[in-house]
């Protein structure tokens, strides 16, 4: 089945292969990024390149989709955003995502999510989306209010990491209040 590719004025959502590896790593390896993440960071490449085959694992199995961000303009990779917990059977997932610090405050990630989330209400058929993030979190908070989520409630001591127990939000979108802002 081949991976769906997606395209938006500035971005380009690809699969994530073996070439993109040291990029993956790079991101993913930095504090700032992965500080409100859910995870530590990663600490050798080998950690990148199981990540990316359990994002195949994942597609094949249709448990998940995840795109690598791709900038048109310079082909570089700027990050990764996609669909954790997908359950097509009950029409849902959760989306996350994460962007190298260049490219932060550029509205990247809301426009690779609009995509995103227009491929799952539409071709996928999905009724709900969900996001988790810490409360700490205010530029993914602002990002998924400017999306359309709405805050549901705290989840207490959700996400486990840095050895220790985390609280997080858990916002959510409905496909009949998204086609109600296309």
């Amino acid at each position: 089945m081949a991976f769906p590719e997606l395209e938006t004025p500035r971005l380009q959502l690809v699969e994530i292969k073996k070439k993109h590896i040291v990029h993956y790593y790079n991101i993913l390896s930095m504090d700032e990024v992965t500080r409100y993440y859910g995870m530590d960071p990663l600490e050798k490449e080998s950690d990148a390149i199981n990540m990316i085959n359990s994002f195949r694992h994942n597609y094949e199995s249709k448990r998940g989709i995840r795109w690598g961000i791709i900038i048109r303009d310079t082909q570089e990779f700027a990050g990764t955003l996609g669909l954790n917990n997908l359950s097509l059977w009950s029409k849902k997932a959760e989306l996350g995502y994460e962007l190298h610090p260049n490219y932060w405050n550029q509205g990247i990630i809301t426009e690779a999510a609009r995509s995103v989330l227009n491929y799952a209400f539409s071709e996928l058929a999905l009724v709900r989306m969900g996001a988790v993030t810490y409360p700490q979190n205010i530029a993914s908070i602002a990002v998924l209010e400017k999306l359309g989520f709405q805050k549901e409630g705290l989840l207490r001591r959700y996400l486990y990491q840095n050895n220790q127990s985390h609280d997080a939000y858990i916002f959510s979108l409905l496909n009949d209040e998204w086609d109600a802002r296309a």
